[in-house]
């Protein structure tokens, strides 16, 4: 049985994820706050934004980088674009 979470995305009940994504209170923060669905989008942007700005996760600024982009992602704040993306229609 999958367990649910109110996600901090959409704002309503969806189900969670299996288990934290990261070690630590972040990783517990997530798993308790983001469904399963919003982390798969996540997911997707966050190698968007890696393969687009070319982002080297061995450098410490690129990493908060992300981090920054990930909290504002699950808050539904304007995060960063990438040039020239057109997300599809729905």
């Amino acid at each position: 049985m999958s367990r649910t979470v109110f996600c901090k995305k959409y704002k309503q009940d969806k189900p969670g994820l299996e288990q934290p994504p990261y070690p630590g209170p972040k990783g517990e923060e997530i798993f308790n706050h983001v469904s399963a669905q919003a982390w798969q989008e996540w997911q997707n942007y966050q190698t968007m934004l890696i393969n687009e700005k070319q982002l080297t996760m061995a450098k410490s600024a690129d990493r908060k980088f992300l981090a920054a982009e990930m909290d504002k992602y699950f808050a539904n704040e304007a995060v960063e674009v990438v040039q020239g993306y057109v997300p599809p229609s729905a």
